[in-house]
């Protein structure tokens, strides 16, 4: 098969800037597809956290300029860099007035007014860079709301363009909650006419939904998961888009994610107190106990020890933690929680650790290398989530021989398989309901198993770690799309 130019935008890329999982696609698929032999060049903005020299960023001769409609043309600079790890070669798109903030998207939880003009801007600018490298794209690659207007420029403003003729887009939904709602007065700024600004296209409510547009008009649209994929079919994880997203089921596919054990393997970890695999598990229960040290609980091997890591948000099921923590402290556990978010989930859990010293820690913040000793040093890792697009924190769990505790929904589904007692199979622990009283039975499971059956949780525990979800697998699943799509749209230009 013929190789392929991919021009892949994302708002985030790890490690450069993230706020979610889609950085973690963003710096991980990339280098998978490049080494399938694909020229794919990534472009983000460069946000002023993203730091030239420690990247060895380079500018780009000359500046891009990219029309804004009626806001007349803006100019910007381009910095190159690459992957760690790899020769992808990452753009960054440099604008002072729009990128040149302490946030990516928001502050102290405000989103920035101009957003809309923002991911515009870099939405086009991708664009033009393309123009300015020469290079001409086989797939245009979007991600979420930030970069869902390309497809709709590829279909207007660029469609009698040469250096897109060949050109196929698909847009990866990472979680459709978010959608790029802005008022219609954007539609000028997008500059593609207003002819656009209709309820088939774009409009919503009397504005504009960004997102909207580019499930319309991308060849392609990918959830990050076959369930999650499934799941915004219906109203109760569609965000009032499933009718439309049923209405182009046709070009739906789900691809689920895949993780770096180059970094995530306890085999290699560097984090952690003591290396440890299958074929070894003495580093566990080393990884334990320093973790106990860590977070000042009592050092116990006798007792289960339940980690989680994740943004205090409603979305993650933070709500149904707290209405079912009390009586989860009736149990004989410890339970350590690394994560930032919601503010009163901050204080609340913050409490909850003064009132339980002995059960209960948390670290308000985020530390990725205290984040791995977490996945090492846990016996069980809890992931409640209302919905969860794909989610890769249980799929650590599962290398780390941490047994998953989830709510079945999106690829917490897909990836975890509930254990059956009769057969010692599965990988971990699943509840359905979105309710406390799901969340703690569920728990309680868990622990009792801990408790009565510990050959059980052995078996479970290989069970899980020899499970595996590669980026290999993830960028095969994507290049079939790319092939069909490319020989879908090139068939219909010439019928």
């Amino acid at each position: 098969m013929k190789k392929l130019n991919i021009l892949l935008a994302a708002s985030e890329v790890v490690p450069f800037a993230k706020s979610g999982g889609l950085a973690d696609v963003a710096g991980a698929l990339p280098k998978a597809l490049r080494d399938l032999g694909h020229d794919i060049r990534v472009v983000m903005p460069r946000y002023y956290i993203v730091d030239k020299e420690k990247y060895g960023l380079k500018q780009l001769d000359g500046s891009l300029g990219v029309p804004m409609g009626s806001m007349g043309e803006a100019w910007a600079a381009v910095y190159e860099g690459t992957l760690p790890d790899s020769d992808v070669p990452v753009y960054f798109i440099e604008h002072e007035g729009f990128f040149g903030r302490k946030g990516l998207y928001d502050e102290d939880g405000i989103g920035y007014g101009d957003n809309d003009n923002r991911f515009i801007f870099f939405s086009k600018a991708v664009m033009q860079l393309a123009k300015k490298l020469r290079f001409k794209p086989d797939i245009i690659h979007a991600n979420d709301w930030h970069t869902a207007s390309m497809p709709i420029f590829l279909n207007t403003i660029y469609a009698n363009d040469s250096d897109f003729e060949n050109a196929a887009s698909i847009l990866t939904l990472h979680n459709l909650q978010h959608q790029g709602k802005f008022y219609k007065g954007a539609m000028d700024v997008l500059g593609i006419g207003w002819e656009h600004f209709n309820s088939d296209e774009l409009e919503e409510y009397d504005g504009i939904n960004l997102l909207k547009g580019g499930i319309v008009h991308a060849d392609a649209i990918n959830a990050v998961s076959r369930k999650y994929a499934h799941e915004i079919r219906t109203p109760e994880f569609g965000w009032g888009l499933d009718g439309l997203i049923n209405k182009y089921s046709d070009k739906l596919f789900g691809v689920l994610n895949g993780v770096d054990y180059n970094e995530w393997n306890p085999s290699v970890d560097d984090f952690i107190a003591k290396k440890y695999d299958f074929d070894d598990m003495d580093g566990k229960a080393v990884c334990k106990s320093e973790l106990q040290k860590e977070f000042d609980l009592p050092v116990r091997n006798d007792v289960p020890l339940i980690g989680l890591v994740g943004r205090l948000a409603e979305q993650k099921g933070i709500g149904l933690l707290a209405s079912a923590i009390w009586n989860l402290m009736e149990l004989d556990i410890q339970i350590v929680l690394l994560g930032t978010g919601e503010k009163w989930a901050e204080h609340f859990f913050s409490d909850v650790a003064a009132k339980y010293p002995e059960k209960f820690k948390c670290y308000i913040g985020y530390k990725n290398d205290l984040a791995h000793r977490i996945e090492s040093g846990s016996d069980f890792f809890l992931m409640p989530s209302l919905f969860e697009p794909c989610g890769l924190n249980q799929i650590y769990s599962l290398r780390y021989g941490t047994l998953p505790i989830v709510r079945a929904t999106g690829g917490l589904d897909d990836t975890i398989e509930n254990y059956d007692p009769d057969t010692v199979s599965g990988t971990g622990f699943k509840f359905y309901d979105a309710s406390p009283e799901a969340l703690t039975g569920t728990v309680k499971w868990a622990v009792d198993t801990w408790y009565t059956d510990r050959p059980a949780i052995d078996q479970l525990r290989l069970n899980a770690m020899h499970k595996h979800f590669s980026w290999d697998d993830a960028a095969r699943g994507y290049e079939d799309i790319y092939y069909y799509i490319i020989s879908k749209r090139r068939s219909s230009r010439y019928k």
